[in-house]
């Protein structure tokens, strides 16, 4: 595989990313008309519920697999300056991928699998569904196994040396992928899949929850890896300045892939099979996982600083005003820091175990998850992508003010969708529901909320569209591009030599295998020694 076929390799990752996105975000905005009430002739629960799962399943699953598959073999060959490893094994891993999500995308579709990204049981969807999400997990196992050989042989080929930042959190995320992973695929090969092909009657709820537990949080940072890879080693030399500090960057992706694993049961606060000790305990991991988060938090905003007081900014905020604003990767790090700390902190409240009783299952949950996943993480793609587009394609941006433009009405499209999914959440207003027209006095008050949800999702699809039509018009008509290297952000203070523990995962796998098993080994197994879902053990 050539320079250029690789390239094409990558592209062609995203375009499957971007055009689920584009898709998903169509069904958005049907789904805040439909729930209003407002248009009855578009009112249809089944239509609905269909449209929820396939808009989660694309943008949890199918846009953030492919991006980060794209996105990892550009880091790979160009911070080790090495061919993606075994190129027939990627281009399978790509293609069973794709299988899956078309496979996976017929049911969806059909409504056959309205079963919301979680796939919770006892809702059953058809078997080519569960198939298909297998598949798609499957092909992204190849590309997190390229990564790990590709890392080994760069170290066994340039002994004692430090490993690439870029690269370091890239592996990270490949090694958190594998692992979490396996939650969800042993509830697909043991309970959904045969359950589904009528090979078992009926299944335990209780431990196919607690299995998908195990991959429902972790996956979060999965997505959210790739933008904090933006925020160490792209913002900063996108802003003119350098990496603070290169060692936080390390620690913090060690922190997030550790501390991020085993805190699954904070989404089961309200589920009894699992004992208080347990969600106690995967409470205090959620928590615990907030301190990478304000690491990277305190090392961009110091990049920042660096690059804006070496652009001439004076006084205690004078730097701010001295970044470049017009750059889409400085401008997309600042809206989408300012999304993880107001994210961040509705994350707390639906860790702690009290106030999650008050919200569990309202409007404040997608209210909080769009911010951080849709806000965030998309927001930091879409910069990724305005960065490498002309890398990738040889042609510049076909302009240089629509992408500020997409990235502004983005986020305040997000700021007018989420806000009032908190407030309604506060007021009550269940989640999980097709018609929120109930004509009480309490339903009335949620009215104006709603009028502005369906303003803020329009926004946000003209938003999404502009942004697609930016990387159809840069590919196909923009103007050669000069330069198509890849610019790293160097750190201020150069690293001269790192521990054992910041230059490699071997320890980090170990501690994470000791906490997985002190997580999940009781509260799992469990269901192996009780009769849980037979007839006999609800006095039947």
């Amino acid at each position: 595989m050539s320079d250029q076929e690789a390239r094409r390799f990558v592209i062609d990752h995203f375009w499957v990313a971007f055009a689920a996105f584009a898709l998903a975000c169509v069904l958005g905005v049907y789904q805040v008309l439909e729930r209003s009430g407002i248009i009855p002739a578009i009112q249809s629960p089944a239509v609905y519920f269909a449209s929820v799962s396939t808009h989660g399943v694309l943008m949890a699953y199918v846009l953030t697999t492919f991006f980060i598959m794209g996105f990892g073999y550009y880091v790979a060959t160009t911070s080790l300056k090495m061919p993606i490893w075994n190129k027939p094994l990627a281009k399978t891993g790509y293609w069973i991928a794709l299988g899956g999500t078309v496979m996976a995308a017929i049911p969806l579709l059909l409504g056959k699998a309205s079963v919301l990204y979680t796939f919770y049981p006892p809702v059953q969807a058809n078997v080519l569904f569960y198939l298909g999400a297998t598949l798609l997990v499957v092909g992204s196992w190849f590309w997190a196994g390229i990564m790990l050989v590709m890392l080994h042989q760069w170290k066994v080929a340039h002994p004692g040396e430090t490993v690439p930042l870029p690269m370091y959190a890239n592996a990270a995320n490949a090694i958190l992928w594998l692992w979490t992973s396996v939650g969800v695929a042993l509830e697909m090969l043991f309970q959904l899949l045969p359950w589904a092909l009528g090979l078992m009657d009926t299944i335990d709820v209780g431990l196919a929850r607690t299995l998908f537990a195990w991959t429902l949080h972790p996956i979060v940072y999965f997505w959210l890896i790739p933008a904090y890879i933006a925020f160490y080693v792209f913002v900063p030399a996108a802003a003119g300045g350098k990496l603070f500090s290169d060692e936080l960057a390390r620690v913090s992706f060690i922190m997030i892939m550790v501390f991020g694993l085993p805190i699954g049961f904070h989404h089961l606060y309200v589920d009894p099979e699992q004992a208080a000790g347990w969600k106690l305990a995967h409470g205090i991991g959620t928590f615990a996982v907030a301190i990478p988060t304000l690491l990277t938090g305190f090392t961009v905003i110091a990049s920042l600083e660096v690059a804006g007081r070496k652009r001439g900014g004076h006084g205690l905020f004078g730097w701010i005003g001295a970044l470049p604003w017009r750059n889409p990767m400085v401008l997309a790090a600042i809206l989408s820091l300012l999304m993880l700390m107001l994210g961040g902190f509705g994350g707390m409240i639906n860790a702690s175990y009290a106030m999650n009783t008050m919200v569990h299952n309202t409007a404040w949950v997608p209210g909080h998850f769009h911010l951080i996943f849709a806000g965030t993480v998309i927001t930091m793609y879409f910069a990724i992508a305005y960065y490498l587009w002309p890398k990738l394609t040889g042609k510049q941006l076909c302009s240089a003010s629509l992408p500020t433009l997409q990235l502004w009405s983005w986020f305040i499209g997000m700021a007018i969708l989420t806000t009032p999914w908190h407030v309604l959440g506060l007021l009550g207003q269940p989640r999980r529901i097709s018609d929120v027209t109930y004509n009480t006095l309490l339903t009335l008050a949620w009215d104006p909320y709603e009028l502005a949800m369906i303003l803020g999702g329009c926004v946000l699809l003209a938003s999404a569209l502009l942004f697609v039509y930016i990387l159809f018009q840069t590919q196909t008509k923009g103007a050669e591009e000069p330069d198509r290297a890849v610019a790293y952000a160097e750190p201020l203070h150069p690293v001269v030599k790192l521990p054992a523990m910041l230059n490699g995962f071997g320890l980090w796998n170990r501690v994470i295998l000791v906490l997985m098993i002190v997580s999940f080994a009781v509260p799992i197994g469990q269901f192996f020694f009780m009769d849980s879902f037979s007839p006999s053990a609800w006095g039947y």
